[in-house]
């Protein structure tokens, strides 16, 4: 699992609402349930129980990533 999602690339391969479907960029901020993503659109705030990522080579459902930035040990 990836430890920390800020400054990472990332891209939407799957989500509840068909229109997230290839947002991708880099991770800015997180928190418990939100992940903000700097697109070549602009900033697009993402809730992570609501969408898939592709992370490098690692596809992980958000809601597994649902934890606090500051939870990571």
């Amino acid at each position: 699992m990836i430890e920390m999602l800020i400054g990472s690339k990332m891209e939407v391969i799957d989500a509840k609402n068909r229109n997230l479907l290839g947002i991708a960029g880099k991770i800015v901020d997180e928190t418990k349930n939100t992940i903000t993503v700097e697109t070549g659109k602009g900033i697009k705030k993402l809730i992570k129980s609501e969408i898939t990522l592709k992370l490098g080579s690692s596809i992980m459902k958000g809601e597994h990533l649902r934890r606090r930035p500051e939870d990571i040990k």
